[in-house]
């Protein structure tokens, strides 16, 4: 019986109840326009609760190693899905089709893809085949690997997940060895690529405007923006307390999903919301220190890139919600409604215990031979 990281266990168990508990004050004005009932999205959030127990266990138990020997085939299904989404899906308002339904089920592609990325390079990188440090066998590979969910998830206009998507891979492309020339080199095209997209993208463009200046559309995007500030500072020192948020009412966007924090730090204030921060960066520090000492290479890149792609969405969305990033559409791990995420959030997590537990039973075998 494996030994599991207890810490990163707790954490993670510990963020989504509070999760669930927080929806059931943040969601009140948002599921009353939806059904004209205050609990639609607590009960949706709680029944994908129960969903993910099952896929938790599902990616503790599953060998990670037989997700090497899988990785194409899960990469190849998730594109699949992509492009579905593209040609078949859902939009329910926003500005890509972000949900593929199949009969009864509605899902979020880009969520699956998130995670076959990172088993497939993960696998890439670890094989001994190629040579992460040079073009053809690194730079190249990783390019065409990232390019095609990259290129699918421009033409959705899905920049928050291409954003979290390119950061998790070029951190697993760094620490598999890559050449810092060809690394630093891809960096600054995929900048220049990303400031043309947005000087030639005029919603894009705004955007950056607004988050340089809300004052030029008060009424719709700077909107947001405003309303998350004065959430966080009417929480002051230690919040209104809980239930108690008054921008939830209407005033925040899509407040169960992108703008949770601030709602939560309304009703919890800045000590309190310390600790929901603390909990992130202990979750980012335990999830690199697995990876740091398991000594097989496909399970270092695997926990790399499963801690990178949480924990990066979440300070991201924290960043928009403080006004220090633009806003994409990035939600907050364990805590907004979104199932899809939740579900796939889990199976990494669950993944990433595994690898803890594998990594003291090799200890403990070492120390006693």
């Amino acid at each position: 019986m494996t030994t599991v990281d207890k810490g990163l266990f707790f954490a993670v168990m510990g963020l989504t109840i509070f999760g669930l508990v927080m929806m059931s004050s943040i969601s009140i004005s948002a599921s009353f326009d939806v059904t004209g009932q205050n609990d639609f999205y607590f009960w949706r959030h709680f029944r994908y609760l129960l969903m993910g127990i099952p896929l938790f266990i599902l990616g503790f138990k599953f060998p990670y190693e037989k997700l090497k020997k899988l990785s194409g085939l899960i990469l190849l299904l998730g594109i699949i899905l992509l492009i579905m989404s593209i040609t078949m899906g859902e939009s329910y308002g926003t500005a890509a089709r972000l949900w593929l339904k199949l009969g009864p089920i509605s899902f979020q592609p880009v969520e699956i893809v998130k995670l076959s990325v990172i088993i497939f390079l993960s696998a890439l990188f670890s094989s001994g085949k190629i040579d992460p440090g040079s073009l053809r066998g690194g730079f190249v590979p990783f390019t065409v690997v990232l390019g095609i969910p990259a290129l699918l998830l421009v033409i959705q206009s899905d920049f928050g997940s291409l954003l979290v998507l390119s950061l998790t891979a070029a951190a697993i492309y760094y620490i598999s060895g890559a050449n810092l020339k060809h690394f630093f080199g891809g960096i600054g095209v995929c900048a220049l690529g990303a400031t043309i997209v947005t000087m030639t993208t005029p919603y894009i463009l705004h955007r950056v405007k607004v988050y340089l200046n809300p004052d030029l559309d008060p009424l719709n995007t700077g909107f947001q923006v405003k309303q998350a500030l004065i959430a966080i500072g009417s929480g002051g020192a230690f919040g209104r307390g809980f239930q108690n948020s008054i921008q939830k009412f209407d005033y925040l966007p899509e407040v169960q999903s992108d703008t949770i924090f601030a709602a939560i730090s309304e009703e919890m204030g800045f000590f309190r919301i310390l600790v929901l921060v603390g909990i992130y960066l202990f979750i980012a520090y335990r999830g690199f220190r697995i990876a740091q000492r398991t000594p097989d290479m496909f399970a270092k890149l695997l926990a790399v890139g499963i801690t990178v792609s949480i924990c990066g969405q979440a300070f991201y969305n924290i960043g928009v919600n403080l006004a220090l990033l633009p806003n994409t559409g990035i939600t907050l791990p364990l805590i907004s409604y979104g199932g899809t995420s939740l579900l796939m959030t889990l199976i990494g997590f669950g993944i990433l215990l595994q690898i803890s537990g594998y990594r003291k039973e090799q200890r403990k075998r070492y120390y006693h031979a």
